[in-house]
């Protein structure tokens, strides 16, 4: 009897435990997995039921209200990127940080960096992250010496076909930049991911929003214009990343940020001499036709991915590198595009893991951004 009364109450117990944890995760993140951080120290974070532990190498990014960490999962020696997010910073905020869950947690593309896990402790929120280690997207164009109109075309038809995969998810970017846009790897074939969803929005029923947000000098004329907009504000800022993939300055600039607007609203902008004349008709036709000002008229990825340029054979293969790379390192100086992955401290990790050689701590002369 008195057995009985043993697996009675151990029953019930697991039972009861196990009613909380589902109710713990229907309240906090209904349609998530979500993990507990059972200890969090200076070097590891120790995950519930699991024993997974993450060893925490150096930080790659600092951002205004979070922190992002090239760790190791000590089982599998796999590197992966955390997003560490102080609770207290997410105060009056949660709704961004559980709009960016959401966003990650939806989609599974290979040109888009995925959310792998989330864990949370008392103090923390975790966001285990895909490692990208290519870099970003200006870095590896000056380091070429070769660069062609068909290399940006391959470019662009990766972020489209990205793009319009969000895009029949019902989810906007809001936000695509060159900076937001890293290399999976060292490769030199290496595939372009598309990072950061701290702005991206799922649609509602109606499909039109109107908050404005993202970027200046890539932001759609009717988002400026504070009118209601939809993914087409996406199609908008691939078309400014295509020009400046072509020429290394952006479409709009100028000091003064209400001038920058107001070239912007009229989607005044040229293709200018000598760094447009050796790019092709069919490059600037297609630049037109994304950066159109009425949205309803602008292409859609669908219509972007099946122009020429893209799908055709009209890209032309003469090295342009020389002109745009000057151009890049004129315009886009480092202090203003910061990366979201430290992408030179992960490949010297790499090859440390490689060689057999011991972690090293933080490395004092990593750049991070603010």
């Amino acid at each position: 009897m008195h057995i009985q009364q043993i697996l009675i109450f151990l029953y019930y117990t697991y039972n009861t435990i196990l009613c909380k944890l589902q109710c713990h995760y229907q309240l906090k993140y209904q349609q998530y997995y979500y993990g507990k951080i059972i200890g969090d120290t200076e070097k590891d974070l120790y995950l519930y039921w699991r024993w997974i532990i993450y060893t925490i190498i150096y930080t790659l990014a600092m951002g205004a209200f979070s922190e992002v960490v090239l760790a190791e999962e000590k089982r599998t020696q796999k590197l992966v990127a955390i997003k560490c997010i102080p609770k207290k910073a997410l105060e009056g905020k949660e709704n961004s940080i559980e709009n960016e869950v959401a966003v990650l947690h939806k989609i599974k593309h290979a040109n888009i960096v995925s959310l792998e896990e989330i864990f949370e402790s008392k103090s923390h929120l975790y966001l285990v992250m895909q490692l990208v280690s290519g870099g970003e997207l200006f870095d590896r164009i000056i380091e070429k010496g070769f660069y062609t109109e068909k290399d940006a075309s391959k470019l662009i038809q990766q972020i489209l076909d990205a793009v319009k995969y969000l895009h029949d998810m019902g989810i906007v970017h809001r936000d695509l930049k060159p900076e937001n846009l890293l290399y999976y790897s060292m490769d030199e074939d290496s595939k372009i991911m598309i990072s950061d969803f701290g702005l991206s929005k799922i649609e509602g029923s109606d499909s039109v929003m109107s908050t404005a947000c993202g970027t200046p000098g890539y932001v759609a004329p009717e988002v400026l214009a504070q009118k209601p907009y939809s993914k087409a504000v996406d199609c908008w800022s691939i078309g400014v990343i295509a020009y400046i993939l072509l020429c290394g300055y952006p479409p709009f600039y100028d000091e003064n940020d209400a001038k920058l607007f107001e070239q912007i609203l009229k989607a005044e902008y040229e293709f200018d001499s000598p760094y447009w004349d050796d790019i092709s008709d069919s490059a600037k036709d297609f630049i037109v036709h994304l950066m159109e000002k009425d949205p309803n008229i602008r292409y859609t990825c669908e219509q972007a991915l099946q122009h020429p340029w893209i799908a055709g054979d009209t890209a032309l293969d003469k090295n342009i590198h020389e002109s745009v790379s000057a151009q890049i390192k004129k315009n886009f100086a480092k202090s203003k595009w910061k990366q979201a992955f430290n992408a030179t401290a992960v490949v010297r990790h790499m090859r440390r893991l490689q060689l057999g050689t011991s972690h090293e701590g933080p490395n004092p002369n990593l750049t991070t951004s603010t």
